[in-house]
């Protein structure tokens, strides 16, 4: 299946393995929009809802069912649920691990390169194979850079809900960076997926937390 799908990814782009990397993200991407607009005006909501989700667990904090039962009657008032913002992200993994084993298939993309440097390889091989200074491993590097670059965008734009646990809302803000650490063990191919689709992340992001619900 997976040599079927990365033979059309490469055909539906002329034959260019790196182009059909970016074409196919994009149309996942916005296939999954739907989606992300849906869970975007459920994290508006829960924001909006802050104070009085506060208030039940003050009024309900020995009482766990009513709490959960009143939580749930909160939320049907805004014509939504307090799990409507997990759907979305449940439904997109099986398209986040497709994409995912296409930039990182182990033959389909030999032969295949991005201005010189191997999509197949990882960072240390384009090093050992080409060295320090030559085009393949700039090309690298600048993935790497534009990578960092987005991820820094990305934690700035992070929407923290008021009712998370501290630690959690520690942590959110570095999560994006964690795609820094993939891109510099993965092959250029991943590392190509992960900037294409945390630039559109982080834009529609950006783009529905301006709109109103």
């Amino acid at each position: 299946m997976i040599d079927s799908l990365v033979t059309f990814v490469i055909s539906m782009s002329g034959g260019s393995a790196a182009l059909g990397i970016v074409l196919f993200t994009l149309a996942v991407r916005l296939l999954l929009l739907p989606l992300n607009v849906r869970q975007s005006r459920t994290m508006k909501i829960r924001q909006r809802l802050a104070p009085k989700l506060r208030e039940l667990q003050k009024r309900h904090a020995r009482n766990p069912e009513r709490l959960a039962k009143e939580t749930s009657a909160l939320f049907a008032k805004e014509g939504t649920s307090p799990f409507a913002g997990f759907l979305p992200m449940l439904v997109q993994f099986p398209f986040m691990w497709l994409m995912f084993r296409v930039a990182t298939h182990p033959t389909a993309l030999a032969g295949h390169t991005l201005f010189g440097a191997p999509l197949g390889q990882q960072v240390a091989g384009v090093m050992a194979n080409f060295g320090l200074v030559s085009v393949p491993f700039l090309v690298f590097v600048s993935v790497i850079a534009l990578v960092v670059v987005v991820a820094w965008f990305s934690a700035r734009n992070i929407t923290i809900a008021e009712d998370q646990p501290d630690w959690l809302k520690r942590l959110l803000p570095w999560m994006p960076y964690g795609s820094v650490l993939a891109v510099l063990v993965l092959p250029l191919a991943a590392g190509l997926y992960l900037l294409v689709s945390m630039a559109w992340a982080t834009t529609e992001r950006a783009v529905l937390a301006s709109r109103p619900l």
